[in-house]
């Protein structure tokens, strides 16, 4: 071969390698490029979060997050508007219960688990025993990334209560003595109020306290009478413990971390004490990840790595926070010891001896299903708290 004819033959793989080169440096320049993530958050979850996430940055520097907060009652149907228009501009939810129950039931989410399980390998075992029982409730459609003992159980101003109720009939009996004194929130946007309500059918020896429908005749008869003498229900918990720290109102269901956080932050006193029911069952509480159906292949890729972070122990310390979710870490061998020192300080300072005492000696049940709770949220929208949101 000549040198002309060998040079005419190497054109060929010259371009068909500098081609190369370029679609693979195009293809690196588009990694490069920066990501955002709009993160909205629902049940208050961003409190313990947000620096966890930020610490993704060190992982993934072209990342930049915003962050928004909505009811759990109306993001369902913006996601599912968003979703119709082929436009979705949410990537990752922080929500409870409430939101998980609705994006269920309305096809919302994601699949994560088993489609994504290469992504986060051995995550089920290294849930905490409870916490992997509140992951059961997913049906593989999010990922719990923090949990609460929850409650429910009264909190009071001992100024103004001397003798708390300890039963659901004493309640009752003290807020009819004690009209408008008596507070909770919507439990559609509320962890203590569907806490509370979830726990009753336990408390009052209801035929079957996984179902709203058929199984909660006294539960549902209970919370009408408590409703005749409640002024109205805010639509969420900041508010209550607002009215309740500042006087407004004396007593309050409550839930772990909603009594530890509000004192912490100085908006309800810290002498306000707490009380048990009789024979109470834990409803626990844990807050999910989820990501919306209709995310871009390539921010899914960014999400689902920012959830295996999340879930990793270092990440998991930080949710001790400053008791907003007590105890906060999902995973196993998160200690306080873990946490910052701030937020050992609180958990020493505002933390409850009776909660250790409590989440040994009393059972443990998840919260409802899904369907379950989106039908328990209707009944008590519609019998009970209607005309009464504010």
């Amino acid at each position: 071969m000549t040198k002309i004819e060998s040079a005419a033959a190497s054109r060929p793989v010259k371009k068909l390698v500098g081609a190369t080169l370029l679609a693979i440096a195009s293809l690196l320049g588009a990694t490069a490029q920066a990501q955002t993530i709009n993160v909205v958050d629902v049940g208050g979850a961003l409190a313990l979060l947000q620096d966890a996430i930020e610490s993704y940055k060190t992982v993934n520097p072209n990342v930049k997050f915003t962050f928004t907060k909505a009811p759990a009652p109306e993001l369902p149907g913006k996601i599912k508007a968003m979703q119709a228009a082929n436009r979705t501009d949410i990537d990752l939810v922080l929500g409870g219960t409430d939101i998980l129950a609705a994006g269920i039931d309305q096809k919302l989410w994601t699949a994560i688990l088993p489609d994504q399980s290469k992504k986060f390998p051995n995550v089920l075992d290294n849930y905490t025993a409870p916490a992997r029982k509140m992951q059961d409730l997913t049906k593989g459609q999010a990922l719990a990334v923090v949990f609460m003992t929850g409650g429910p159980f009264i909190e009071y101003n001992p100024e103004k209560v001397k003798q708390p109720p300890t039963t659901p009939q004493e309640l009752l009996a003290w807020c009819k003595a004690n009209p408008n004194r008596l507070i909770y929130a919507r439990p559609a946007n509320s962890g203590p109020g569907r806490t509370f309500i979830m726990g009753l059918p336990y408390l009052l020896g209801d035929k079957d306290p996984k179902d709203p429908v058929n199984g909660w005749e006294k539960t549902w008869v209970f919370l009408k009478a408590l409703n005749t003498c409640i002024e109205y229900y805010p639509t969420g918990t900041g508010a209550v413990m607002k009215e309740f720290g500042e006087g407004s109102r004396d007593m309050t269901v409550s839930v772990t971390g909603w009594d530890i956080n509000p004192r912490a932050l100085g908006i309800v006193p810290k002498e306000y004490k707490i009380a048990a029911f009789k024979n109470f069952t834990w409803i626990n509480d844990t807050q999910y990840l989820m990501m919306p159906k209709g995310v871009s292949a390539d921010k899914q890729s960014v999400v689902l790595d920012l959830m295996a972070h999340l879930l990793k122990p270092a990440q998991q310390a930080l949710t001790w926070d400053k008791g907003y979710f007590y105890p906060g870490p999902a995973v196993k061998n998160v200690p306080i010891t873990m946490a910052p020192k701030e937020s050992q300080d609180v958990i020493r300072d505002f933390g409850r001896a009776e909660f250790a005492e409590w989440t040994t000696k009393q059972p443990h049940a998840q919260p409802l299903d899904a369907e379950a709770m989106v039908k328990a949220f209707k009944i008590w929208d519609t019998e009970v708290g209607a005309q009464k949101f504010k």
